[in-house]
């Protein structure tokens, strides 16, 4: 058995194509619809991408390592992306297949790298969600509670966070939740629209982002205008712009603000949460009209789009707030609030704005979620039609979606988003993502030499400086993130090998078909 054995790449296109799709549904089997156009797939970008990162996560990076210079952090995150997203959409481009990641990994360095490529996208995708789905539970409790002033009796407070996380009674109390109950709805919720159909998906992301998008610019509208410098230039040692990065502290004994670790660097392995999603578009290739064209543009333009706006956020949020007031799970409604207190706005211009943000962070959230969701049933659908997994290839015949994977993908979201606290699976997220990056920057340079007369429809500039920096960056902003996160990372990879060794390799298509062709039947 060859565990480094590589799928070949016009029979992978071959058995992606329209006709062979065709094929499938004609014998009863269903199959993906190509419905997504290239608007479609950068609104799904977008709607993947802002989300958590800036909603919540943004306000933890700066108070906790970058202070202003969180701008910093994301002019990081944004470029290693950039390298990321162009070798995507080369890859997308020249592999229009379902499976993202583990389908190029497939092609360039064979199934065993693709195994932990896949097992390692679940947790970008399903624990994305699970993280985002706490975000989500946090800003409505926030809404109904805060905004809208509806106090809750004590048990229904303990459900709105799991049993590792603290919540406040209405006497003032401290103790642990029971189960976060909106985190389980809202998984359950978007799982049940991914179940009736991708255009349908993409139509109500489309108005989700929208109206998010309308939200942020309007925070940056109304708050570049009351930026103190004061909050921004925290290092007057320094000169130029390298005032916004607080010199380095100790805090709580460890080092912390400055440029590397503990700092800059390291708000930047946090923040760049913020960024996952641009690689979810891929996953969609099989429903896309024109994949070869429109991939790309989804994965560039909603990458480029969404990291203006972060920088800008960024600035502001920073600029209107101390940054050690931010370590609070909604920062932008922190914002907001400092906004209206220095534009001298009336007690209910002020409740209805802040009402307006929060319900945008609501909607934001709900579109990453449903964006983290599709891509997780598409990977499972793809290892499941190689062999890998179990059960998950099954379409329906109506809605022509991968209904089983959609099923178990919105049972375990709702379940983990119950119970698990979102500080420990955000870091999951971000070091799980950051490794599938490296990964497909790899693959670029090493496509480019093992098969160079493939149709690239879009041609990566500078292919291995492209790929090798950002391989490198990835890595470097990996070595960021704390000690245990590394070592969760590594209890979930010997968890994926098991799987793996105990039924991947023996149903692996791939080993089938090349054990056949080494070991034909006697006639």
């Amino acid at each position: 058995m060859n565990l480094f054995a590589k799928k070949n790449l016009r029979q992978i296109l071959a058995d992606a194509s329209d006709e062979n799709i065709a094929e499938h549904a004609a014998g009863g089997g269903g199959g993906l619809a190509r419905t997504l156009t290239a608007f479609q797939l950068m609104m799904l970008g977008i709607g993947a991408i802002i989300g958590a990162g800036i909603f919540s996560l943004t306000g933890t990076a700066a108070a906790n390592f970058a202070g202003p210079g969180i701008v910093f952090s994301f002019v990081v995150g944004g470029v290693l992306c950039a390298f990321a997203g162009l070798c995507y959409a080369e890859m997308a481009s020249m592999i229009p297949v379902a499976g993202s990641a583990y389908a190029y990994s497939y092609a360039t360095m064979g199934e065993l790298i693709a195994w932990i490529i896949g097992w390692d996208l679940v947790l970008e995708y399903a624990f994305g969600s699970v993280t985002v789905a706490a975000a989500w539970s946090g800003y409505v409790y926030s809404l109904l509670h805060k905004t809208m002033g509806i106090d809750f009796p004590d048990f229904v407070v303990r459900l709105t966070k799991g049993p590792w996380e603290e919540v406040t009674l209405n006497s003032g109390d401290k103790v642990f939740g029971l189960w976060n109950v909106p985190a389980t709805l809202v998984a359950l919720l978007v799982s049940s629209v991914l179940y009736r159909g991708i255009k349908e998906s993409a139509s109500l992301n489309n108005i989700i982002v929208v109206v998010k998008v309308a939200i942020v610019l309007s925070f940056i509208g109304l708050g570049i205008g009351v930026i103190s410098t004061d909050n921004l230039f925290v290092n007057p040692a320094a000169t130029g712009i390298a005032q916004l990065v607080p010199p380095v502290t100790e805090v709580a004994g460890a080092m912390r603000y400055g440029w590397g670790n503990g700092g800059v660097l390291t708000g930047a392995g946090v923040v760049f949460f913020a960024y996952i999603g641009f690689d979810a578009v891929s996953t969609t290739a099989q429903e896309a009209k024109n994949p070869t064209r429109d991939l790309p543009i989804g994965i560039l333009g909603s990458l480029v789009v969404c990291t203006v706006l972060y920088i800008l956020v960024a600035l502001v949020l920073t600029g209107v707030v101390p940054y050690k007031e931010l370590g609070v799970p909604d920062p932008i409604a922190v914002g907001i609030d400092r906004i209206v207190d220095l534009r001298g706005w009336s007690v209910g211009a002020k409740k209805l704005f802040t009402f307006g943000v929060k319900f945008g962070a609501i909607s934001g959230l709900t579109s990453v979620i449903l964006v983290m969701m599709m891509g997780q049933t598409r990977v499972f659908y793809a290892m499941s039609k190689d062999g890998l997994l179990p059960w998950f290839s099954a379409t329906h015949p109506i809605y022509k979606t991968p209904h089983v994977a959609t099923i178990v993908t919105g049972i375990f979201v709702a379940l983990c988003g119950g119970v698990m606290p979102m500080s420990l699976v955000g870091e999951l997220v971000s070091i799980g993502t950051l490794l599938a990056f490296v990964l497909v920057c790899l693959g670029v340079p090493i496509l480019r030499h093992t098969a160079p007369d493939l149709p690239r429809p879009f041609r990566v500039p500078g292919a291995l400086f492209v790929g090798l920096a950002g391989a490198g960056s990835c890595f470097w902003v990996m070595t960021g993130l704390p000690r245990d996160t590394w070592l969760r990372l590594i209890v979930w990879l010997i968890i994926g090998f098991a799987f793996y060794f105990g039924y991947g390799r023996h149903h692996s298509t791939l080993q089938r078909a090349q054990n056949a062709t080494s070991n034909p039947s006697p006639r």
